[in-house]
């Protein structure tokens, strides 16, 4: 069924038997260095039969890391405990990314020594609250990074990238969406700075090229791919005109020859985020010209029907597929898809339950004629 999820993709330099991705999801199973865990390694490995998996977002730095049992990848220890998880997946058959990730002002002093978090401009974000080891707390308010900083800031996401090569992953992505340190620079309702790096879009998506730039020498454009989420509001970053915005962002990446781009596109019924901001995959679609992800409910049909039309190459699943181990493989045989249980708290209680004990197909006719 749904066959034109089932051919094959080139990916930048990765083969993709099919296109059905494994989008990042948050999951908060490292342990408390932020090392990755032994567990981790079963979860990744199962769901080797998605054409790319990308990784949860991975932290470059302790600056950038403010989610307890985050794994990150800034460092010798964090990079071994990597190793496991991509042999693995590798082993399974499968290929994977790390997703690179630096949150900006969603850090909580707490993880990073009592000082601010950094981002562009000094702005708190206002809605929820912070998840510590110590408690939850509001969020503080962020001091600008400043010039002489920038290129730090880039070395910082090029380091994770050569520690991600190293880790044996297939690639890196840049989180370039939701909110985050680079989506704080893209937004007007989060950049609020008068010098190279704010005021119109083509300034705006400064940092974004800069540090897509580092992370491209640190590897190479064939390695590298972004994530963006172009419509609506995330975590308090807008922006009144994402058509022109997203532009110059889409031709950030299509002028570094990244190896796809995915969007995360929440419409105004998303069970996780919506909006009433349209979508701007066609305004990206007529500027980057390499393979386009889309991501956010899809049903199996609705994103055959699209991967038909040409609107995109490939779609992301992330909540699907923490339920589905063997997502790609149900919806290729039509089979039944197993719902969530106990979400949101499963996705991230440090436990096994709700993270590895979802069975397969094969299990689960094992089960019933057991």
């Amino acid at each position: 069924m749904h066959e034109s999820l089932f051919q094959p993709i080139q990916l930048g330099a990765i083969s993709a038997p099919n296109r059905v991705l494994m989008a990042p999801c948050t999951r908060t199973r490292a342990q408390d260095d932020y090392v990755p865990s032994e567990m981790m390694a079963t979860y990744y490995a199962q769901r080797a039969d998605a054409g790319l998996i990308i990784s949860e977002a991975t932290g470059i730095s302790q600056e950038g890391l403010g989610t307890a049992r985050a794994p990150g990848i800034w460092n010798a220890a964090q990079v071994e405990g990597w190793k496991p998880i991509t042999e693995a997946v590798h082993k399974a058959g499968g290929r994977i990314v790390c997703q690179l990730w630096h949150m900006g002002r969603v850090v909580h002093p707490w993880f990073i020594g009592g000082q601010p978090p950094v981002s562009a401009s000094a702005t708190r974000l206002e809605e929820g609250m912070a998840h510590t080891p110590a408690g939850r707390f509001p969020y503080e308010t962020a001091r600008p990074l400043r010039i002489d900083e920038m290129a730090r800031v880039v070395e910082d996401y090029a380091l994770a990238t050569r520690n991600a090569r190293a880790a044996g992953f297939d690639g890196v992505q840049l989180h370039a969406a939701n909110g985050y340190l680079i989506d704080q620079f893209l937004r007007s309702s989060t950049n609020h700075r008068d010098d190279d790096y704010g005021g119109p879009a083509e300034n705006r998506v400064r940092l974004l090229r800069e540090v897509l730039e580092g992370i491209i020498a640190a590897w190479d454009a064939p390695h590298v791919s972004v994530r963006l989420s172009p419509n609506g509001d995330s975590q308090g970053a807008d922006d009144p005109d994402p058509a022109t915005l997203f532009a110059h962002a889409a031709q950030v990446v299509q002028d570094a020859g990244a190896a796809f781009l995915e969007l995360r596109q929440p419409g105004p019924d998303g069970t996780y985020g919506s909006t009433t901001v349209p979508q701007q995959d066609a305004v990206i679609r007529a500027i980057y010209k390499g393979p386009l992800v889309l991501n956010s409910d899809y049903t199996p049909a609705q994103a055959d029907a699209d991967v038909a039309s040409g609107r995109c190459d490939a779609v992301s699943w992330g909540r699907l597929y923490l339920s589905n181990p063997d997502l790609a493989t149900r919806i290729h045989k039509g089979a039944a898809l197993t719902p969530n249980r106990g979400a949101p708290k499963s996705w991230y209680y440090p436990s096994p339950e709700g993270y590895i004990d979802y069975p397969t197909l094969e299990q689960e006719a094992a089960q019933a004629s057991a």
